[in-house]
Order: C-alpha cells, then structure tokens, then sequence
C-alpha cells in the first residue's frame, strides 16, 4: 500500500486505482480518539477536508510511530474499514501525518472497496444527458416497462468514468425490489438490447440507492422518459362538472340526439 501510495499524484487515476486496490487487500492502523481497539465506547479520530469529513489512519507500524499519535490504535483491513464508514459519508485519510498531508480516500470510493472495485465505476465520473439519439431503442424500453409493473419510471444518463469507457446509464425507478422483481426488470432490460446500436454499453441504476453517484445526479437532472403514474394521469378520461341546478339545458357538450 506504501509503494502504491508513492505513485498517487493529481491527475494520476491508473496510480489512484491501483491504491484503492492494495486498500482493499491491505489494512489500516485507525487512530482512536477514544476507548480501546475493540471495545464498544472506542471512537475513530475525525479530520475535516473541503466540508468532507475523513477519518485519519496510518498504513504501517512506522508510519504509527512516525505519526506521534499516543492513544490507542486498531488494526483493520480495508475492506471493513470501507464498509464502515461510506454508509455514514465518512471518507478515510492515509497518513495524514506525513509531507504534503497523506492522501485521502473519499467516501464514494470507499464504497467502492466495499462493493468491488470492478462492479462500479472509477470516479470522478462526468455526467451528462445522453448525446446519441436512440428514439428506437426509449420507445422500445419504454414500452417493455409498461408491461413490467415493478417498474415506476426510467431515467437515463451518460457516464464518463475517469478510467473506462463511456456508457448508458439507465435509472429503474421501482414499486417493488423483490428478487422476482428484480428478475422481471432483467429480462425487460434483455429485450431491449436488439433497438440498441452494436458496441453501445448500457448499465443498470437503481435510483433508490442513496449512495449511487450516478442516481444522485438523475434525480436532479434527468426527468423520466418513462412515467407510469403520469402516463396513467394523461390516459385517465376527466369527468365532466356536474351541471348546476336548473342549468340543465345550458350545457357545454354535443346536443342530445333524439331517441
């Protein structure tokens, strides 16, 4: 992780990638504000970063005894230390200690660690709508989705990761996230790949994760192309007013046909 920790400078991604990756089989010695390692009362330090907040840990015993610190410490892997502190929005701060200020892990890669590295995207992700028109393809989705009641609405966004190629982001607006659900959303999405130009990669969002960049943006930006309660609305006929007492003969409608 040290060695990998060298390489990390701005602009640099692959070095970045490649620390995230030794995190994730390495460990962390975390600085404890208070308790002891493993006690229930024991607290992670905290540092604040750009309005981020960061716990603050060292990547070895010399850099420990480099840092000064002299309360208690816990040894960790990353992997648990990830899965702790993204769901909080903590982010993890290596070797704060150190010239230049160590190198901090924000919580969105953090999350990352915890789900693996290779299901989500590398961040800093660019965002956008879609440029490339693919009416057959919406059209095609749209109308898949209408038959798939799990389904509420569909969104849709570019993603430039920042290693990777660009791709299609759908959002999946649900009722229901029931494994059968789930099942009928995947094979609504398979039915659709034939509208789909060759080589276009799409992906799936569900737009009820919380901590998802991509659906954190579409919420914002992004209105549905697929609505099922406004496509409801806009098919349901509406009632005409009741006529007013003694109004009868001056409606508004077609004249009544004699019968």
């Amino acid at each position: 992780m040290e060695q990998a920790l060298r390489q990390v400078a701005p602009g640099r991604f692959d070095a970045y990638e490649n620390l995230l990756r030794a995190l994730a089989d390495g460990q962390v010695w975390m600085l404890l504000w208070l308790g002891a390692a493993g006690s229930p009362e024991a607290q992670y330090g905290n540092m604040e970063v750009g309005g981020y907040g960061y716990a603050p840990c060292v990547t070895s015993p010399q850099e420990l005894a480099a840092s000064g610190w002299s309360r208690a410490h816990e040894l960790i892997s990353g992997l648990e230390i990830a899965a702790s502190l993204f769901p909080d929005r903590w982010g993890l701060w290596l070797n704060p200690h150190a010239p230049g200020g160590g190198v901090g892990i924000p919580w969105l890669d953090l999350r990352r660690i915890a789900a693996g590295l290779d299901r989500l995207p590398a961040g800093p992700l660019a965002l956008s709508d879609p440029a490339v028109p693919l009416p057959q393809y919406y059209a095609l989705l749209s109308q898949h989705a209408h038959r798939t009641p799990a389904v509420r609405a569909l969104r849709r966004a570019w993603v430039q990761p920042a290693l990777g190629e660009p791709y299609l982001a759908i959002g999946l607006d649900m009722y229901d996230a029931s494994p059968g659900a789930v099942e009928s959303v995947r094979a609504m999405m398979q039915q659709s790949v034939a509208a789909l130009p060759a080589g276009l990669p799409v992906s799936t969002v569900a737009m009820a994760d919380e901590y998802d960049p991509v659906a954190m943006w579409m919420r914002v930006h992004a209105l549905p192309f697929y609505d099922r309660d406004a496509h409801a609305a806009a098919a349901s006929p509406v009632p005409a007013p009741a006529p007013a007492p003694g109004a009868g003969a001056w409606g508004w409608g077609p004249p009544a046909r004699r019968r």
